[in-house]
């Protein structure tokens, strides 16, 4: 591998990297919007906060940013099996972390199935996927934070020592 193939390779990382944080960020707001909080706490009567407050405007960009992180997981998943497999290794960090999205992903398209007409899902079995949802997104975004205070990766390089 020559050093500019390296160099998009790095800079692909990056932008999908980017394209990662921007979605977390963005389903987490849209997300706790659905929840009328912005609205009970005054925080949509902020300038420029007032759409958190709209149910409409927060489901469907909950539902774009959604779409974008299963655009996001596709592309993480087929490059490392089908390029990456041999030169990298999942960190406890990245099979904690991956667990989660995973787990998110399958009780998102879950609820969203439930919000079509004729979904027929008993109603405990709702209430079930709405808490398991949001307890995956708190799981998430403590073991974000965990990663960046000690520096946890995702994934270790085996070509590299340490």
């Amino acid at each position: 591998m020559d050093f500019e193939e390296n160099h998009t390779r790095s800079e692909r990382k990056t932008i999908i990297y980017y394209f990662y944080l921007i979605s977390v960020f963005f389903l987490t707001l849209t997300g706790f919007g659905n929840m009328p909080i912005f609205k009970r706490y005054y925080i949509a009567d902020i300038p420029g906060l007032g759409w958190l407050a709209k149910f409409y405007v927060t489901i469907y960009l909950h539902y774009l940013f959604a779409i974008l992180l299963l655009g996001i997981t596709a592309y993480v998943i087929t490059e490392y099996v089908y390029t990456n497999r041999k030169s990298i290794k999942m960190t406890l960090s990245g099979y904690i972390r991956g667990a989660i999205v995973a787990g998110l992903i399958t009780t998102g398209i879950l609820l969203v199935i439930i919000n079509l007409k004729y979904s027929g899902f008993a109603p405990g079995f709702i209430i079930f996927l709405y808490l398991c949802h949001l307890t995956l997104v708190m799981g998430l975004l403590i073991a974000g934070l965990h990663s960046v205070i000690f520096k946890k990766k995702w994934y270790l390089n085996k070509n590299l020592p340490g």
